[in-house]
Formats: structure tokens, sequence, C-alpha cells
């Protein structure tokens, strides 16, 4: 199976409300950037990529927690983050049933971590090419 279909498999495994809210992220992200990648980490995690991890969901017993790879560098006008605030490069958003997504502000932040992946990748793709070539960059 591929890893979008191995997501599917595990949100319909999740019988209760956790597969639905997974349903809607994935849904919410994969709306904000048609180029993004699913795959299937670390034996059984849904993660979302675009030049580097975007986020990661995970069902837990109790909520749902989507973690974003470099959410401590991530703007969070809203305040959704609500989960490992104290990390230096990991956030996350935990869900409970009774929770709404703020479609809004989780677009926002999946958009600003594809940007800041891509600027990464790009300053990357410069240094790459400028060890390369023999010069060295300002």
């Amino acid at each position: 199976m591929n890893p979008s279909e191995l997501i599917d498999e595990y949100i319909a495994g999740l019988t209760d409300w956790r597969g639905k809210t997974i349903s809607k992220i994935r849904k919410l992200i994969r709306d904000t950037d048609p180029e993004i990648i699913e795959e299937w980490k670390w034996m059984g995690t849904p993660t979302w990529s675009h030049d580097g991890i975007v986020a990661i969901a995970n069902a837990h017993k109790e909520k749902v927690k989507l973690t974003f790879a470099e959410g401590a560098s991530l703007p969070d006008p809203s305040k959704i983050f609500n989960s490992m605030l104290e990390g230096n490069k990991w956030r996350a958003i935990d869900f409970f049933q009774s929770d709404t997504i703020n479609v809004s502000a989780l677009r926002k932040l999946v958009q600003a971590a594809i940007s800041q992946n891509s600027l990464k990748t790009k300053g990357a793709t410069k240094k790459s090419a400028a060890k390369k070539s023999g010069k060295k960059r300002a």
C-alpha cells in the first residue's frame, strides 16, 4: 500500500471522533497545498511534507495531536499551538473531542510551515551550489 492508502486505513480504523478530526485536518492540509506529499513514517504516523516535514498527526486515547516540525519558528498570532511549547523546534496542537478546528489559523500555520521549508531548501541549494563552484557565500 502507498502512504495515502495507509493513512486512509488508519483513519478508517479510528471509528470515533478522532478519525473524523484527522480526516478534517488532512483535508485542510491537502486543500492548502495540493503539492503536499503524504508519507507514512515511524511505523504508523501520517506525515505531510513539502521540502521537508510540515506536520504529523497522531491519535491518542483522549486527543488528536498535530505536530509541526518547525513549529517553534512559525508565527502563531491566533495562539492555536497549545502543546510542546517549551521546545526549540517542535510545536503541537492538541485537539480534544469538543474542540472546533480554527480553519483559518490552521491553514495559515500550514502555509507558513511550507514557506519556511521552501526557504530552507533554497538556502541549502545555494550553499551546495557555492560549495561545488568553490565560491564562498557572503
